[in-house]
């Protein structure tokens, strides 16, 4: 069965640094797009970044491009999600979803591109 399970979220002080991780079981990241996700108390589920393995293209939102930084492991079939300078509008729950094949500038933000989500790991950015 597909599974994909986040961690490594937790309680930052602003301006400090997370790094999230994006475990797959039951199937190969290979050959996968995966997104990350997050969902804020009251607003919609936005798109933050993205990776397609196949080649190792990544995607930004305009919000975090030059703070965040995707990348993937696929001898540990996992993703990462690096959060650097950490803002109170960063907080949030994170998802990673996963689906087959690449998706490009026009469509990665998209959750229903997406075959597969984990169950989210919470951000929190409070000093």
């Amino acid at each position: 069965q597909a599974q994909l399970v986040e961690s490594g979220g937790g309680l930052v002080q602003p301006g400090g640094s997370l790094r999230l991780s994006c475990e797959a079981s039951g199937f190969g990241l290979d050959y996968h797009s995966i997104g990350w996700f997050r969902q804020a108390p009251g607003k919609e589920r936005e798109g933050v970044s993205c990776i397609s393995m196949s080649d190792s293209s990544t995607h930004y939102s305009a919000s975090v491009k030059g703070r965040f930084t995707i990348s993937g492991d696929s001898g540990k079939n996992t993703v990462y999600l690096q959060m650097n300078s950490l803002t109170p509008e960063d907080a949030g729950v994170y998802y990673c979803a996963a689906v087959w094949g690449m998706l490009y500038e026009n469509d990665w933000p998209s959750t229903r591109r997406y075959s597969y989500w984990g169950q989210g790991t919470q951000v929190t950015v409070s000093s």
